[in-house]
Formats: C-alpha cells, sequence, structure tokens
C-alpha cells in the first residue's frame, strides 16, 4: 500500500515540526498586525479607485483596526464585496482563492494574493505610489504558497529567491524542488538508481506501444547501459524524439517540463512526469502498456503539486484523494491545499514529550473508523502516535473510542481501551471531522483486510490468540455425525438481530466458513453446549438461519456445527464495541 516512487524518495523526515509552524507560513508573528494594516489600507484605496472616493458597497464594513477579534473576517467580507462590484456575484478573476480556511494568518494571506488580482484589473501593471503592497510570493497561486510555508517550517530556513528574480513564482517552485531533491539524494541513492532505469524500460514499451517492435525515431539511442556516462543525456533526448514523432515536431502537453536537470533527482521525476504525459497523450489517459513499471498517477502531475501532496502526507499523515482519473491531479492538489490550510492543531505534542505516544495491548487494527476492514492484532507493546479520535456527537448515547494511530510501518485505526493512551489525553485528540486519514498496514503483523472477526478482545481472548504457539483447541465432547474439519471462532461469521442489555446477551444467526475472510460459509445448524451437555434452542429463523441466544464474550466448549465444519468456540461483541 505504500508508494513505491519519486515522492517516497524525496520524504523529509523532518516534515513533522510542520505541524505548528506552518500556522504562520512565511510571515513571523509579529508581522501579521502590520501584514493586515497594509492589505486593509490597500484595499481601501483600491474602492475608491473603481468606486469613487468614499464610495463603498452596501454591507460594507471597513474595519481598520487590525487587533480586532473579527479584522480578518472583515478584510475578507469587504474583499469579496469589491469582486462583486468589480465582476459580478458569480465571477472572479482567474487563480481566485477566496475563503479556504477560517485561520486568520492564512485567510489574510489569501485576501492578499486577490486584492493584488483586483489591482491588476483596477491599476495594470503599475500601483500607485500610495501602494503598500505585500511578499513577491503573495503573487504566487495557493500551492506555491502553501508549499514554501511548510517547507519554511520543517526546514527553519527561508526562501533565497530574490524578489526581483523574472518569473518569480516558478523560481520559488524549483527551490522548492532543489531542496528536496538535495536532502533525497543523500537518502537513498540505490532506489533513485531503479526509477530512473524503469523510465527507461518505459520509454521503450510505449515506443513499442506507439511505433511497433524494433521501430525508432532517426537519431534515437537506446542506451540502456546505466553506468554509461551518457546514459541521462541520452535518455532524455530519447524521450524528446518519441514526443516529437507521435505528437508532431515541438508538439508538447501544457504541462511538458521539457528541461534536462544535473541534479539526479530532478532528472528521473521530471523525465518521469513527461513520460506519463506522453502516455496519456498517445494512448489515453491511464491507459499503458503490459508491464509499465509506476503505478503512481501523481508522477503525471507538476513538481510542486507533487511536493505539497508529499508535505501534506509527511506532516499530518493524511493523504489528499488519491483515487485514479482524468482529473486526478486537480483533485489531489485542491485537498492537499485544504489540508494544508486547515492542518490539525496539535501544538502540544511537539511541546511535551511523550504526550500522545502509547503501546498497544494487543488491539484489533483497522483500515477504518467503522472498523469493517480488519488488518490484524498489533502486538502488545507496539509503540504508536496517536493522531486523531472518532467524532461522535456530545447527544449520542454511546460514545466511540476508535483513534487513528501511526508507526513505522502503519497508520491503523484501534480502540483506545486496548492501548495504554490515558483516556484524558484521547478527549484531547482533535476529532475525524472534516478529515480523511491516510491509512496502510505493511507491519508483519498486518494480514488483512478482512472482514473483522470480532471486536477488540478481552483478557481470555488474548490469551487464546496471542501465544506464539497457538494453544490446541478444547476438546468437542457433542457427537459429530459424518467427518468434519474444526475451524476456530474467527471463522465464524455473526449477524446481530437483538440486544437484550439487562441479561447481557444477543441473539444472533450464525454460518461458519472456510476461511477467515468469510467468504466461503455454511449455515450453523446446531449449537451443543459441552458444559450443559445439552443443545442450545433455536429460537427462529431469519434469512433462513437459525436463531441462536449467546452471552456476551468469548464463548468456549462448544459444538458449533455447520454441514462440512465445527468449531468449539465463538465471540459475541458487547454492543457498546460492535
Amino acid at each position: 500500500m505504500k508508494r513505491f516512487s519519486l515522492v517516497m524518495l524525496i520524504a523529509v523526515a523532518a516534515l513533522a515540526a510542520a505541524l505548528g509552524a506552518v500556522r504562520a507560513g512565511p510571515l513571523a508573528q509579529d508581522a501579521a498586525g502590520v501584514f493586515l494594516a497594509n492589505a486593509r489600507a490597500d484595499l481601501e484605496l483600491l474602492a475608491d479607485a473603481a468606486l469613487g472616493p468614499g464610495q463603498r458597497p452596501d454591507g460594507w464594513v471597513g474595519s481598520a483596526d487590525p487587533n480586532a477579534p473579527n479584522a480578518s473576517a472583515d478584510l475578507w467580507f469587504d474583499t469579496e464585496l469589491l469582486a462583486t462590484a468589480l465582476y459580478s456575484p458569480q465571477e472572479r478573476p482567474p487563480g481566485w482563492i477566496g475563503a479556504t480556511t477560517a485561520r486568520p494568518d492564512i485567510l489574510v494571506r489569501n485576501v492578499r494574493h486577490d486584492l493584488e488580482l483586483l489591482a491588476d484589473k483596477q491599476f495594470g501593471a503599475v500601483r500607485p505610489p500610495e501602494w503598500r503592497g505585500g511578499p513577491a510570493l503573495n503573487r504566487c497561486d495557493r500551492t506555491v504558497q502553501n508549499a514554501v510555508a511548510m517547507l519554511v517550517a520543517a526546514t527553519g530556513a527561508a526562501i533565497s529567491t530574490p524578489a526581483g528574480t523574472p518569473n518569480f513564482c516558478q523560481a520559488v517552485a524549483a527551490e522548492v524542488s532543489d531542496v528536496q531533491a538535495n536532502r533525497a539524494l543523500a537518502e537513498n541513492p540505490t532506489l533513485l538508481a531503479e526509477l530512473t532505469l524503469a523510465v527507461r524500460g518505459d520509454l521503450e514499451r510505449l515506443a513499442d506501444e506507439t511505433l511497433g517492435l524494433f521501430t525508432r525515431p532517426v537519431g534515437y539511442r537506446r542506451n540502456v547501459d546505466q553506468a554509461s556516462p551518457t546514459f541521462n543525456p541520452d535518455l532524455f533526448l530519447d524521450l524528446e524524439l518519441l514526443a516529437d514523432e507521435t505528437l508532431g515536431r515541438g508538439e508538447r502537453p501544457p504541462a511538458w517540463i521539457g528541461v534536462i536537470a544535473n541534479d539526479p533527482v530532478l532528472f528521473q521525476r521530471n523525465t518521469r512526469h513527461d513520460l506519463e504525459l506522453l502516455a496519456d497523450q498517445t494512448l489515453g489517459p491511464d491507459v499503458r502498456p503490459r508491464g509499465w513499471q509506476n503505478a503512481d498517477p501523481l508522477a503525471r502531475c507538476t513538481p510542486v503539486v507533487q511536493n505539497l501532496v508529499l508535505f501534506v502526507e509527511q506532516a499530518f499523515a493524511i493523504s489528499p484523494d488519491l483515487v485514479a482519473g482524468a482529473d486526478y491531479c486537480a483533485r489531489a492538489e485542491a485537498e492537499a491545499n485544504r489540508i494544508a490550510e486547515n492542518p490539525p492543531v496539535l501544538d502540544v505534542v511537539e511541546e511535551e514529550r511523550g504526550r500522545f505516544l502509547a503501546e498497544s495491548e494487543f488491539a484489533f487494527a483497522y483500515l477504518d473508523a467503522a472498523a469493517t476492514q480488519y488488518m490484524g492484532i498489533m502486538p502488545g507493546g507496539t509503540r504508536f502516535r496517536a493522531w486523531y479520535r472518532n467524532f461522535v456527537s456530545p447527544d449520542s448515547e454511546s460514545q466511540s473510542r476508535m483513534m487513528f494511530v501511526s508507526g513505522e510501518d502503519f497508520a491503523v485505526f484501534v480502540d483506545r481501551r486496548w492501548t495504554t493512551l490515558p483516556e484524558e489525553e484521547f478527549f484531547s485528540l482533535p476529532t475525524l471531522d472534516g478529515v480523511r486519514p491516510l491509512t496502510f498496514c505493511d507491519a508483519g503483523w498486518c494480514n488483512g483486510p478482512a472482514p473483522t472477526p470480532t471486536p477488540t478482545g478481552s483478557g481470555p481472548l488474548e490469551l487464546l490468540l496471542l501465544q506464539t504457539t497457538p494453544a490446541a483447541p478444547p476438546p468437542i465432547d457433542g457427537e459429530i455425525g459424518g467427518q468434519r474439519t474444526q475451524v476456530s471462532w474467527n471463522h465464524i461469521r455473526v449477524t446481530y438481530l437483538q440486544d437484550n442489555p439487562q441479561t447481557r446477551t444477543a441473539q444472533v444467526t450464525l454460518e461458519i466458513c472456510n476461511e477467515t475472510a468469510q467468504i466461503t460459509c455454511e449455515p450453523v445448524i446446531r449449537v451443543f453446549d459441552n458444559a450443559l451437555g445439552a443443545a442450545k434452542p433455536v429460537l427462529s429463523q431469519f434469512n433462513g438461519l437459525n436463531v441462536f441466544e449467546f452471552p456476551y464474550g468469548y464463548n468456549t466448549n462448544l459444538l458449533i456445527e455447520g454441514a462440512t465444519l465445527v468449531s468449539p468456540d465463538v465471540w459475541i461483541s458487547d454492543p457498546t464495541i460492535r
């Protein structure tokens, strides 16, 4: 489930520090008031120029105090009123950001960007002498600004691109890529070599598909010797020649990079990006030749989008929408920007060492908060970091105890009660309301996803399941007709029909299955209780299955019979953890 591509190669471990620092963006906190006051002054100047001195749209707030509680919201509101006066209620200039967050620092930053767009319409490229303006970075699009803010927070160093640089925003985006590339090269040179060789292999596959076997453009090098000093230049040249041959000489898709980079990390990413665009153009979106080695749709997105998605995944353990499709890059960019501007508020995590760090006590792990995609039992003592708790309305009669946690090779949901995390820390976690964590499970104990066998268990269940060598099941004493195969509790599919809180029992139907994934199953026809020496009564029928009643918990010393399978035990869940 892990992405094997350049975005894994250029992961920056220090990005966790961005959790708190990213809120301030590239501005120092003590400059926030001045920044807001300058934006308000320019907004009033622009309104005078566009509407006439002292003329304002109906509803104009005009708050001049940058320290007022609603100063940032009032600034945004008035900017939208002016935009409506200059355009229309439904129209805004291209690149408009608007209100994407309620956080004052990011909101004012975005308003500053939009204010410059309105000034472009009113004044053109030249501003009046009274115009105060803002940092050059605020003229860049939302994605560039968020990528820079997160990089600055992670490294503690400001960007070095001079404000007067031609194509400043493009140069800043390139600087972000350069910083990441310099870190990545030292981290995993072996992976880089494999990824670069994979570009050559996929280029040959695309040439075979578009031109035919053994047919190549004039001048094509086909250098597959990675030890050759001209391997990278030859690869770049062959990609350009194939693009000329299939698209037309000099014809390229709009986002084509087409520049050979000296840095080997940037070279790999740029050539992979252009190769994916060429495949989309020649074969169709998401259509690839057999054996294609890249499975990451993010590789076709622009470098700045790749950088921002990576920052978000590493800093917050939250993934943008990664469902492939023709508009994948646009969706990934929008979601990454949303997360970057609305990150979890976990400042105390970095300030209080050990807080939200805990260990598993044999917790069941899931890929979803609803506990439907079971991944296995997290061994006792496994350390993790808690990030979110499941959101449940305060009016709900029962509170969910599921929380999102991550470790070295997993990011899953577990029940807090089967961990060492204190309850007061659990309730201080931010909720999952409005966020979508990235889940995966690559640890040795992961064996799903599969239907959940039981809720997180109890002491007897742990003892039964978690021994290094599983204990032999208890003997079955009841009479068994015919030759049957014995299985255990996690082969039994339980359908809950009715609970009796007073007796702590549940009426259920049972099916007994060939595998723990519970795919091939047969009805349970009889349940014999060896402790009582009698069969459990069949209370009724539901969907053709017998209905039995069991107490909550781990029921043992039984004979649970299907046509070909039997089991000595079953787990019946308490509704509070079902």
